[in-house]
């Protein structure tokens, strides 16, 4: 998982870049469109039209301000936040060593009750991250919980189902 999230944001990343770069270099050789550009999107947001031409020239006159400029208003991008393919990958390593985790600990501990514990730990760690996702979403704490545990029960009893129709069984 973690690879592949490396690879994902490194791979968004690098289009990032490349868009960037494109910006850079209609910026270099066609510095007047660039600005007449940057002039349509201030105007089309509701400046005046010659404000926003000023405005524009104003910006073209220091290059790395004028990429910066464009690349946010007109690529949407925040060349200072492209993200990290390093962060992302130890991000995703933790989380899945962690939800990975939980569910094996009762088996790791030799416990009698081992699958039935571990099907409780699974079912209250899904509720209680779905319920924390709230905190960032603005959404109902109990609903996301219960989603969260709904999407998990089903990966979990498709993964049983799979596994059973492959003849693996848990004793």
């Amino acid at each position: 998982m973690a690879a592949g999230e490396y690879v994902s944001v490194r791979s968004q990343r690098e289009m990032f870049e490349y868009q960037i770069g494109l910006e850079r270099d209609e910026l270099e050789t066609y510095p007047d469109e660039e600005a007449a550009e940057l002039a349509l999107i201030y105007a089309a947001k509701g400046m005046d039209p010659t404000e926003a031409r000023r405005l524009a020239g104003t910006l073209m006159q220091d290059p790395e301000r004028a990429l910066d400029t464009l690349a946010r208003e007109e690529l949407g991008l925040n060349p200072d936040e492209l993200g990290s393919p390093w962060v992302a990958a130890s991000s995703s390593f933790a989380a899945f060593t962690a939800g990975a985790a939980l569910p094996l600990l009762p088996f790791l501990f030799g416990h009698d009750e081992a699958l039935a514990t571990s099907i409780t730990l699974t079912a209250l760690g899904l509720f209680a991250v779905g319920a924390s996702m709230s905190l960032f979403t603005g959404r109902h704490a109990l609903l996301s919980g219960l989603r969260m545990l709904g999407i998990g029960g089903a990966a979990g009893l498709a993964t049983y189902f799979i596994g059973a129709w492959l003849g693996v069984t848990l004793g």
